[in-house]
């Protein structure tokens, strides 16, 4: 007997009709040597510290750092959920083979991996990997059902993921809400992702607040009805500006030169999660949770791909499958005709192995969309990935680009126009009456035939301007500044190249934003996002750079990519990440500059309070190891390990290493500052 295990239920019921799986049973479906059962998401979640040892219950700046030598799972707490397991383990008990049908992504690996790890799988585990849930990608899908093994670095990606945000997040939280809360009752929640999300929009809003504007003035002429504007393009006072529209009233304008170039635009790329998440919020006005939720209801009926994607490529194996999917579009008849009367354009634009690992972009199926109950919001959404996916076919827009200079007394002139010679891709939305993209600014004005050396009279005026601060983080322009860490990016190219050190990954993004407006730390203000005080004030508290900074966190993302594609070393990461977090328990532990405000409440028992004094000397100590300076390089401070101290700058090169066998943890800071100075002869 094969077990299949989806991730939903109604996965499970669309998987089951096609292995001829019919009969319904409690938990699961049956029929045809197939069992198809299903998780809710995720049964499984890290031990708490409390489940590690009772010392982890209490929160205690003594108990710090917090790390486990060995991570461990259990079942999260619900009976629904206890009851599904239940039926996963003794369905595993009974199989011959497992198949792993969960969601075709880190997260799904794991939550599926977590499960079968929990029901103690010893059966041979194969992996169902499909990008649509179609009956055609499923039937193909279990045709081509590929080892486990193939998928081992997927889950190992994503277990560091997990145990990284538990021991940055757990101990980071703990950390400053004891140290820096009053009276320990408000929780200062810290995480891996969230807190430099957070610095992001702190950060705007401070650019914002330490804004000063400036005014400004631009000198413009009118020529025939055409609008030059001065080279020279900013004037910082009136009277200057001034002065030179009266040098140039009475002066003709002269045309000097005329400039005709020919340009293409090519169309749009194809949607991935961020992009397609920007878009609806720009258009629409949807939250990015509020996109997520209708495009993972657009792929479980079947009518889009699979969503949690970054890449904005298709793979060559999809190329003779685009007929059948426009030809499935049949409201879109009028604009997919053009393309289905001729040869299909197959672009490098589009098509490219090398841009696609596990997922192509979002795009529709060959499930014809009017066949299938869709929400008026899901029907905006498919719009937009059907209009996308068609655009992405049609010829280029063709145009032409005009620059005129011209002169007058001596003060330099230019204007541009810009005429659509052939619309192309353009056409689609111009038939939906959309805005395709088109700006109504002076370079896209329609001018008239000029002529070298030809003048004339004109009309000079002064505009006055001021200078703007950054605006605020929409949702949409959040999500862009997390996938490029923080910087602002236009170049498609580029922001590819960027999405490796994004932070966060697509697939989270929406809920880590959702979890800051939960946790009160930012409120939305019409469409753009505000930090509250909560939120800057826990930016301002935290000194330590590595736990609210966007790079770093995006080099962290860059090594679980890595990770995914077996080109770094799980066990390395976790080892970084946890010196990383002592490092940071030294340095809050030492920082006096905040005045520590948390307040015990008295205890009665005399363990208790024995205990508490232990801590407090433990706390102690860990502050005075961190006042050693480092021997070696003489910039740094001592750092405990798992296995050995160390120097905090470890990551700028100093080799120091002191192992417990030589220096045993037993002893005090004084000791270890006599061993160190008698070894490296230190004054």
């Amino acid at each position: 007997m094969k077990v299949c295990i989806t991730e939903k239920p109604s996965v499970a019921k669309d998987i089951a009709s096609i292995l001829g799986a019919e009969v319904r049973r409690d938990g699961y479906y049956e029929g045809s040597e197939y069992c198809v059962t299903w998780t809710f998401g995720h049964l499984c979640t890290l031990k708490e510290p409390q489940d590690y040892t009772e010392a982890w219950k209490k929160w205690s700046l003594g108990a710090l750092p917090m790390i486990p030598q060995r991570f461990g799972i259990k079942l999260i707490a619900d009976k629904g959920i206890e009851k599904q397991f239940k039926v996963i383990e003794t369905l595993i008990g009974q199989a011959d083979e497992v198949i792993n049908c969960g969601d075709a992504g880190q997260e799904g690996e794991l939550i599926q991996r977590w499960v079968m790890q929990k029901a103690g799988c010893a059966k041979p585990v194969r992996r169902l990997w499909i990008s649509s849930l179609t009956d055609e990608s499923i039937r193909e899908g279990f045709k081509n059902l590929r080892p486990q093994i193939d998928f081992d670095s997927l889950y190992f990606a994503g277990l560091s993921r997990a145990i990284g945000d538990w021991i940055l997040g757990m101990n980071a939280t703990r950390l400053y809400t004891l140290k820096y809360s009053q009276g320990g009752g408000n929780v200062l929640s810290i995480g891996r992702v969230q807190t430099p999300t957070l610095a992001l929009i702190v950060n705007r809003q401070k650019e914002i607040a330490c804004f000063v504007p400036e005014d400004y003035w631009e000198i413009k002429t009118t020529y025939r009805n055409t609008v030059f504007n001065s080279v020279k393009g900013k004037y910082k006072s009136e009277a200057e500006a001034m002065a030179v529209i009266d040098a140039i009233k009475a002066s003709l304008l002269h045309i000097t030169g005329v400039t005709t170039k020919r340009g293409k635009e090519a169309p749009p790329r194809l949607f991935d999660l961020t992009s397609l998440q920007v878009e609806c919020n720009k258009k629409l006005g949807y939250t990015a949770e509020e996109t997520l939720r209708y495009i993972q209801s657009l792929y479980e009926k079947k009518v889009t791909t699979y969503p949690r994607v970054d890449t904005t490529y298709l793979s060559d194996d999809i190329y003779p499958k685009i007929s059948g999917i426009m030809q499935a579009m049949s409201p879109y008849s009028a604009l997919t005709e053009p393309v289905l009367s001729k040869k299909i354009p197959k672009s490098k634009k589009v098509f490219d192995n090398s841009k696609v690992t596990d997922h192509h972009a979002i795009i529709p199926t060959n499930v014809p969309p009017q066949t299938v109950a869709l929400t008026a919001e899901e029907k905006r959404v498919y719009d937009m990935i059907a209009k996308r996916f068609i655009a992405a076919f049609y010829p280029d827009c063709e145009f032409s680009q005009t620059t005129v200079n011209a002169v007058a007394g001596e003060v330099e002139f230019k204007a541009t126009g810009k005429q659509i010679l052939v619309k192309g891709w353009r056409e689609i939305y111009e038939r939906d009456k959309e805005n395709a993209g088109s700006n109504d600014d002076d370079e896209n004005q329609i001018m008239p035939q000029f002529v070298v050396d030809e003048e004339g009279p004109h009309e000079p005026s002064l505009l006055k301007k001021t200078t703007q601060p950054p605006k605020l983080y929409t949702e949409g322009t959040l999500l862009r500044a997390m996938e490029t860490a923080g910087k602002s990016v236009d170049d498609e190219e580029l922001r590819d190249a960027m999405k490796e050190n994004g932070i966060g990954r697509p697939s989270t993004r929406a809920a880590i934003i959702e979890i800051l407006f939960k946790r009160r730390y930012i409120r939305r203000e019409k469409k753009s996002i505000v930090a509250t005080a909560a939120g800057i004030a826990l930016i301002d508290t935290i000194q330590e750079e590595l736990l609210k900074s966007a790079k770093l966190t995006g080099l962290w993302e860059n090594k679980l990519r890595k990770i995914e594609r077996k080109e770094y070393d799980a066990g390395q990461f976790l080892a970084e990440l946890k010196e990383m977090v002592n490092s940071i328990v030294i340095n809050v532990l030492s920082d006096n500059s905040h005045n520590n405000i948390v307040i015990e409440k008295e205890e009665t028992s005399k363990k208790t309070k024995k205990s508490r004094k232990s801590k407090k000397s433990e706390s102690a100590a860990v502050a005075s190891i961190a006042d050693i300076v480092c021997p070696v390089c003489g910039k740094g401070h001592l750092l405990k390990g798992s296995t050995a101290y160390g120097c905090s700058e470890y990551k700028n090169g100093c080799s120091l290493r002191l192992p417990f066998d030589e220096y045993p943890v037993t002893i005090s800071p004084e000791e270890l500052r006599d061993m160190i100075k008698a070894k490296y002869s230190v004054k």
